[in-house]
C-alpha cells in the first residue's frame, strides 16, 4: 500500500475534515480489508486512535457471525450494488456495540477499489428491544421465565423425535397463609426468595418458570423419570428447609411437585403440562411435601379433566356462552300464595351447542378459585336482566296486598362467601340497578356452611342488614345438620332431595323430612322440599307442613330472557 493511502490528513482525494464532527462513524477500507481514513467517531468507539493499514475484521468487527456477514456484505458492495445491513462490533474494551452499515463502492484516480462506509450506533434502540422481548417472555416479579415462553420451549421440546425429556410442576403449599396473614407485599418477597432457591438446585441447562400464582415448572432435557424424582426430592428438601420470616413472623414451606414424562408421542405442550399439572393435585391431595409422577390412571385422568375445564370455562367467558336458567319454586302451604319464587340456574353452552350443568364444570372451578368470577357474573346479568321486572313488581306490591313478591334463589359458593369484599360487590350491584333486596335470596350449601360456620354466620348477618334472604341448601345430607342450624340465621331451609325423592314409599325418608320440617317450624324457618317428583309427594309434604316444594315435574327450567 502506497504512503499516500495510508494517511490520515485530509487530501483531495480523501474525506473532507468536517467528518470528523459528525456522530456516525465514517471510514474507508480496500479490498484488503484494511483501512484508508477512519473519522474521530470511531476511533471513539475503538477507544485508541486510529492505525491506518489495520485489518477491520481484527481491529472493529472480531465477532465470528460478524466477521462473515461483513465479508459478505463487502463481496456485494465491491460488486457495485450498496448495501445496509445491521452487525454487532466490539471495540477495544470489548462492550459489544450495535451499529446500522451502509457499505458503497467508491472508485479513485489511482487502481485501488475502496468502499465507503458509514455506521449509526443503534445500541440504545437494540437494548429498548431486547427490554421489551425480556419483559414479554419473563416474569416481572421473580425475572424467571413466563408462561408463554416456558410453553414455547416445552412445545419446541415436545416435537423432537427419538428425545426424552421431563416436566416438573411445583405448587407452594403455605404461600396463602402468608398472602392472608402478612399481605400480598410479604408474598411477593417470599416468590422473589424461593425462585432464588429453586433457580440454586438446578442446573444452568435446567429451564425454570414462573406459571402461576405460587406455581413453577422445570424442564428437565434428557432427562429419565429416575433423574426427574431425585430432582424433585432434592428440590422439595431445599424448600423444606427455606424459612421465610416477615414482620416477627415465621413460615415453614413446603410444596407439592407433579412429575411427567416428555416423549416423542406426547400430543404437545398443553398436554404434558396438564399431565404434570394432574400429577401435582394428586400429591397436593396427599399432604405436605408430596411427588407423584403421571401415570394413565383414573386419578390423575380425573385431574387432567378438571384443568381441561379451566381454558373452557374462560373460553365460555370469551365468547358469551353462559346462560341463565330459572325453575319455579312452588308454594304448597296455603299462607305462601303470594310468593313469586324460582332458583336461578347457571349452564354453560359448548361449542356444539349443548347445555352442559354446573356439576360438570363447577368442582374444576373451585379448585381452581374461579367461584368468584362465575358468581358476579351471575349477579350482573341477572340484576342486569330483571330490574325492571323487580321494581315494577314491588310497586305493584305497594299498592296491592295480593300481589307477588318476586323472590330470586342465587347459589352462592364457599369462595364468595370467604371473599371480605363481596359485601362491597353486592351493595354496588343493588344500588346500580336500583334492585329490591327483599327479592333476593341467596341459596349456600350446608357443607359449605358447617366448614366455615362463624366466617358464613356473620357475612348472613351483615347481607340480610340489607334485606337479602339467605337459603340452606342441602339440608339434612350430613350427620350434623340440627347442631348447626341454630348458628345459621337462614329464612329458607332446602330438605336434601335424597330425602324427599321416595318419601311416597320410604317411611324412613318421610320421618327424616318431617322431622326437619318441624324443627324449622319452631326456629321460624321456611321449609323447600327438593327433587319433588310426582304429586303423592306434593300431598305427602303438604300434610306434615312444608312451605314449598321443586322440581321438574312441578317445572322444567326456563331460559331466563
Amino acid at each position: 500500500m502506497s504512503d499516500h493511502t495510508a494517511t490520515n490528513t485530509p487530501a483531495s482525494n480523501q474525506p473532507s475534515s468536517y467528518l470528523d464532527h459528525v456522530h456516525d462513524a465514517v471510514f474507508i477500507i480496500g479490498e484488503d480489508m484494511k483501512f484508508r481514513f477512519a473519522n474521530t467517531t470511531l476511533s471513539h468507539w475503538m477507544e485508541r486512535n486510529f492505525t491506518p493499514g489495520s485489518s477491520i475484521l481484527t481491529t472493529l468487527i472480531g465477532l465470528g457471525e460478524s466477521i462473515d456477514l461483513f465479508v459478505h456484505k463487502c463481496e456485494i458492495a465491491l460488486a457495485g450494488t450498496p448495501v445496509r445491513f445491521e452487525c454487532l462490533i466490539r471495540p477495544k474494551n470489548n462492550l459489544p456495540r450495535w451499529v446500522e452499515i451502509s457499505l458503497n463502492r467508491t472508485q479513485h484516480s489511482h487502481p485501488d477499489v475502496e468502499i465507503i462506509a458509514i455506521a449509526r450506533d443503534i445500541s440504545a434502540h437494540k437494548n429498548e428491544i431486547a427490554k421489551f422481548k425480556h419483559q414479554a417472555n419473563h416474569d416481572e416479579l421473580t425475572g424467571l421465565l413466563n408462561r408463554r415462553e416456558f410453553t414455547r420451549k416445552l412445545s419446541a421440546l415436545t416435537t423432537r423425535p427419538q428425545t426424552h425429556h421431563a416436566l416438573l410442576y411445583l405448587d407452594l403449599d403455605q404461600f396463602k397463609v402468608v398472602n392472608d396473614t402478612c399481605g400480598h407485599h410479604a408474598g411477593d418477597e417470599l416468590l422473589g426468595r424461593l425462585a432464588r432457591v429453586i433457580r440454586e438446585t438446578l442446573q444452568s441447562c435446567d429451564i425454570l418458570a414462573r406459571i402461576g400464582g405460587d406455581e413453577f415448572a422445570i424442564l428437565l432435557e434428557g432427562a429419565t423419570l429416575e433423574h426427574a424424582q431425585g430432582k424433585a426430592k432434592t428440590l422439595r428438601d431445599a424448600i423444606a428447609g427455606f424459612r421465610f420470616q416477615w414482620e416477627g413472623k415465621r413460615f415453614d414451606m413446603g410444596v407439592s411437585i407433579g412429575i411427567a414424562s416428555i416423549k416423542p408421542d406426547n400430543e404437545g405442550a398443553d398436554c404434558v403440562l396438564s399431565a404434570a399439572d394432574a400429577a401435582c393435585y394428586v400429591a397436593k391431595s396427599k399432604g405436605r411435601n408430596q411427588i407423584h409422577v403421571y401415570a394413565e390412571s383414573t386419578e390423575c385422568s380425573s385431574m387432567q379433566r378438571e384443568t381441561a375445564w379451566i381454558s373452557r370455562i374462560t373460553e365460555a367467558f370469551e365468547n358469551d356462552r353462559f346462560r341463565l336458567f330459572y325453575q319455579n319454586i312452588l308454594p304448597i302451604g296455603s299462607e305462601y300464595g303470594c310468593y313469586s319464587h324460582r332458583e336461578i340456574l347457571l349452564r354453560l353452552i359448548d361449542e356444539d351447542g349443548q347445555q352442559i350443568a354446573p356439576g360438570e364444570f363447577v368442582p374444576a372451578a373451585e379448585k381452581y378459585h374461579l367461584m368468584p368470577l362465575i358468581d358476579r357474573w351471575v349477579i350482573r346479568t341477572l340484576f342486569a336482566s330483571n330490574a325492571t321486572m323487580w321494581r315494577a313488581a314491588f310497586t305493584l306490591l305497594e299498592n296491592c296486598e295480593e300481589a307477588a313478591m318476586p323472590l330470586c334463589c342465587i347459589n352462592l359458593s364457599g369462595a364468595s362467601l370467604n371473599d371480605e369484599y363481596f359485601p362491597v360487590f353486592l351493595r354496588d350491584q343493588l344500588s346500580l340497578f336500583q334492585i329490591p333486596p327483599q327479592s333476593i335470596c341467596f341459596e349456600i350449601t350446608e357443607t359449605v356452611a358447617i366448614n366455615n360456620l362463624e366466617k358464613v354466620s356473620e357475612l348472613i348477618s351483615e347481607l340480610k342488614a340489607l334485606g337479602v334472604r339467605f337459603s340452606l341448601d342441602d339440608f339434612g345430607s350430613g350427620m350434623s345438620s340440627f347442631a348447626y342450624l341454630k348458628s345459621l340465621p337462614v329464612d329458607f331451609l332446602k330438605i336434601d332431595g335424597s330425602l324427599v325423592k321416595d318419601m311416597d314409599h320410604n317411611k324412613t325418608d318421610f320421618c327424616m323430612v318431617e322431622a326437619i320440617n318441624k324443627i324449622a317450624q319452631e326456629m321460624g324457618i321456611m321449609t323447600i322440599a327438593e327433587f319433588v317428583g310426582n304429586q303423592v309427594v306434593i300431598e305427602k309434604l303438604q300434610s306434615i307442613g312444608v312451605d314449598f316444594a321443586q322440581g321438574y315435574s312441578i317445572h322444567q327450567p326456563e331460559h331466563l330472557h
